[in-house]
């Protein structure tokens, strides 16, 4: 044998030793291996969601729409409605209901929640002003309802829902009445906190976003959700510092403002409780 070594016995006779077994192998721990990656998800091209925005719109734009109003002389949430509505280009008919006394209830601050402004896009029913706000942001997402910058958009909910949920002493002390002006009305104590916390926000947005609107160079839900406050203080006299009262002024000339006043001197309606000379 090739490998065997040759060897003498005691008893003087050769032999060949085996050869010695050669040593075993001793396999190494496989390399475990990284899982497969799952290929993630395509981010969708700029040119996918306009398209996407854009088909949203169109397919909202086909629906027909109502929006139930009661009066434009004394609803201020259904001026803010209305606004919303326009400002996010709905073609819309307007329902007018008569002020009868669920009516009279939701313009004296005696019901709580009263169906009105209703939108009925479609088969789509949603009341609320806020619900509103976001069911057309939804619809018509290029509208900018909200600003794109996520610091202001998130600043822009939280004031619209103060004043969607806050102001009850600004609201009954300052009842909207766009055919009235009162140049010497003095403000009762406890609404008084009320109008000093909107010309805080007031400030804070402009200071924020440069004007004119609240929150920069186009109006959004921030600005219908004020609006009717403008419309107050222009009627209560409310004194105002420079800037604000340029903001209020602006709200008051804007193209919808102008529109839904013009509404609201035609209306034949009066509500007697609210007419009283102050």
């Amino acid at each position: 044998m090739a490998d065997g070594k040759t060897t003498k016995s005691d008893t003087g006779t050769a032999r060949i030793a085996a050869p010695a077994p050669a040593p075993a192998l001793v396999k190494s721990p496989a390399k475990s291996r990284p899982p497969a990656k799952t290929p993630s998800a395509r981010r969708a091209a700029p040119a996918d969601i306009a398209t996407e925005k854009s088909d949203k719109a169109l397919e909202g734009s086909q629906k027909s729409a109502a929006l139930t109003l009661s009066s434009k002389n004394y609803s201020s949430w259904s001026l803010r409605g209305w606004l919303l509505c326009r400002m996010a280009g709905l073609d819309f008919t307007e329902v007018m209901i008569e002020i009868d006394d669920d009516a009279r209830q939701e313009l004296l601050l005696l019901s709580p929640s009263v169906l009105v402004p209703r939108l009925t896009h479609g088969d789509v029913v949603v009341w609320d002003t806020l619900a509103i706000a976001e069911y057309l942001n939804e619809t018509f997402p290029d509208a900018g309802l909200w600003p794109e910058d996520p610091a202001a958009r998130a600043l822009c909910r939280a004031v619209a829902g103060e004043m969607h949920s806050g102001f009850h002493n600004l609201r009954s002390a300052l009842p909207m009445n766009l055919k009235a002006r009162h140049e010497r009305f003095k403000i009762f104590s406890g609404a008084r906190p009320d109008v000093e916390r909107v010309k805080t926000i007031w400030t804070e947005c402009l200071d924020r976003s440069g004007g004119p609107w609240l929150f920069g160079d186009r109006p959004t839900v921030a600005d219908a959700m004020y609006a009717p406050v403008c419309s107050r203080f222009h009627t209560y006299a409310v004194d105002l510092p420079e800037a604000l009262e340029r903001y209020a002024a602006h709200i008051l000339s804007w193209p919808l403002m102008a529109d839904w006043i013009a509404g609201a001197l035609a209306e034949p309606d009066e509500i007697v409780e609210l007419e009283v000379e102050f």
